[in-house]
């Protein structure tokens, strides 16, 4: 949707994406409805309020905000713990998506969106590869008509093929009919797949009878909108409830930004993340007062609008209007919609994030590898929140690994320029008689001091005729004071067998660091360039004799 003067002109592929995404949102809604055990109405509601108000407070153009597997697992787990009926528990949910939506605009109000930083871009590629697997393998009981459970994702697999012969062969060809046709549509972009082929799933069910051949249906659908009101619980449900909020949040969180910033990330946009929170915030409290579901970005959701060729947030706001449509005006109609096309549509708009080539190129590249393909993994086994904290854990151990193992390089003089650089890389780089010049190549901290200096000195007494160190800091900003302490004991080391230590490149908040210590001479000892501090060792007397 673009301004054009006075006049709003609507751009086409907004329209036509948000047609498709709508189609999609339906099978999700009444899939994401039956995991948390409540009724298909309170996902969509939740669906046409999490949208419309994501579009006027988010900033993805891609983001459709609405309920997600994830977190209707977990509402479905916090309401299994707590006690009480099943009006009670109703009202405990709607408590529950208020609740996280208080968090969310709390965060963002407190700019904690910061700790998205410790999310890397392998992370979040391994954690959409496990997902869409995740996602896929739970659709595959619906689209061949057979009920599965399993505790985790191998267990579960275990059930499904186990069960082979019990698996309805009209649900099967009608699953794979919908799939095919999904995957064909997939390429012209400028046709609603999704919808043509939900309404094609009606026109079967209706004229073939597929609910005879054992083909499950959505049925009806009731929307019946009410005020929310506070349940009639004891104090020991909403504390129950209160615990197992925490987690809703962080696994939309996690799902949420995931899907929005690994979107982003493609096409080079900026997200700003407690803005997002703000977002989210909102429309989890607009879903609360419709009494709908906890909403989030959905992976599917998300992956889908950009497939169809979303151009702004107005897909997200056509979405919601063609999915209030369908409902309104076609109830009857989407009662006959078999639920292997659900199955279907959903899978179809995940095929593509199953595309290995972004976790094998860092493969290629030997950077975080193992990270991107943990993330993966720890998904697969362990759930969407254990297997995110668990990739993001890999993510900071291989960081921490790096920095606790830093490469020292050995520089030498490029030519005759005042350029110095590592001389293992660098054939035509030449040292100066009597000065060895050493770079770490993190930055100096409590976890890595030791090691370095320790490498220093090592390598520094196996030189004959040494008359001086020079240590370029230009990687360390700041140091800690276990790393300036370290680097004292390093310069008395070096002094008391007769070697001069000059320091290059050290930062500001370094040298002044050095002079609260008491390093000595800190304004002699220390140059801006490498160059300088070794026309400054030169002219102090230190140049070797011919």
């Amino acid at each position: 949707m673009t301004k054009l003067g006075s006049w709003v002109v609507v751009d086409k592929a907004d329209l036509v994406a948000g047609i498709s995404v709508a189609g999609l949102m339906l099978p999700e809604a009444v899939a994401y409805a039956g995991i948390a055990g409540l009724p298909p109405h309170r996902a969509i509601l939740a669906g046409i309020a999490g949208c419309l108000i994501y579009a006027i407070f988010g900033r993805s153009r891609f983001a459709i905000i609405s309920p997600t597997s994830s977190s209707a697992a977990i509402l479905a787990a916090t309401l299994a713990v707590v006690p009480g009926d099943a009006t009670i528990k109703a009202g405990l949910a709607t408590v529950a998506v208020a609740l996280a939506g208080i968090l969310f605009v709390v965060a963002g109000a407190l700019r904690l969106g910061g700790i998205t930083g410790f999310i890397s871009r392998p992370v979040l590629r391994g954690f959409a590869l496990g997902l869409a697997i995740t996602i896929i393998l739970h659709q595959l009981p619906i689209l061949v008509g057979v009920p599965v459970q399993g505790s985790n994702i191998l267990t579960y697999a275990a059930a499904l093929f186990g069960a082979v012969l019990q698996w309805n062969p009209i649900s099967v060809a009608v699953g794979i009919a919908a799939l095919a046709a999904l995957l064909l549509l997939k390429r012209m972009p400028g046709i609603p797949g999704a919808f043509l082929v939900l309404v094609a799933g009606i026109l079967a069910s209706y004229l073939f009878g597929l609910e005879a051949h054992g083909v499950k249906l959505v049925g009806t659908i009731e929307i019946l909108p009410q005020w929310p009101s506070l349940p009639d619980a004891d104090w020991t449900a909403y504390s129950r409830l209160a615990q197992f909020t925490v987690p809703l949040v962080l696994i939309l969180f996690a799902e949420s930004w995931g899907t929005m910033r690994a979107l982003a990330l493609r096409y080079g946009e900026t997200l700003e993340v407690n803005r997002e929170l703000g977002a989210l915030g909102a429309a989890n409290i607009a879903s609360a007062l419709v009494q709908g579901m906890p909403v989030g970005a959905g992976f599917s959701a998300g992956f889908a609008s950009e497939a169809a060729g979303a151009k702004t947030r107005a897909t997200t706001v056509f979405a919601a209007i063609g999915l209030a449509i369908l409902i309104a005006c076609a109830g009857p109609l989407v009662a006959l919609l078999p639920e292997p096309v659900l199955a279907a549509v959903v899978i179809a708009a995940l095929t593509h994030a199953l595309d290995p080539s972004p976790i094998l190129r860092l493969r290629r590249l030997h950077r975080d590898f193992y990270v991107a393909l943990g993330a993966a993994v720890g998904v697969l086994a362990f759930g969407v929140l254990n297997g995110m904290l668990l990739a993001i854990a890999l993510s900071l151990a291989a960081m921490m690994h790096r920095l606790a193992s830093p490469y020292v390089a050995r520089l030498g003089r490029l030519g005759g320029s005042h350029n110095f650089v590592d001389v293992s890389r660098h054939g035509d780089a030449s040292e100066m008689p009597g000065i060895v010049i050493w770079r770490p190549g993190e930055t100096l901290f409590f976890g890595n001091a030791d090691t370095i200096f320790g490498a220093i000195m090592s390598g520094s007494r196996r030189e004959a005729g040494l008359r001086a160190i020079i240590l370029s800091l230009e990687e360390s900003s700041d140091i800690d004071s276990t790393a300036m302490d370290a680097l004292m004991e390093f310069d008395k080391a070096m002094q008391r067998t007769g070697l001069r230590v000059q320091f290059a490149r050290a930062h500001d908040r370094v040298r002044d660091l050095m002079v609260l210590a008491g390093v000595p001479d800190v304004g002699n000892r220390c140059s801006f360039s490498v160059d300088d501090a070794v026309t400054a060792v030169m002219a102090d007397g230190n140049q070797p004799k011919a």
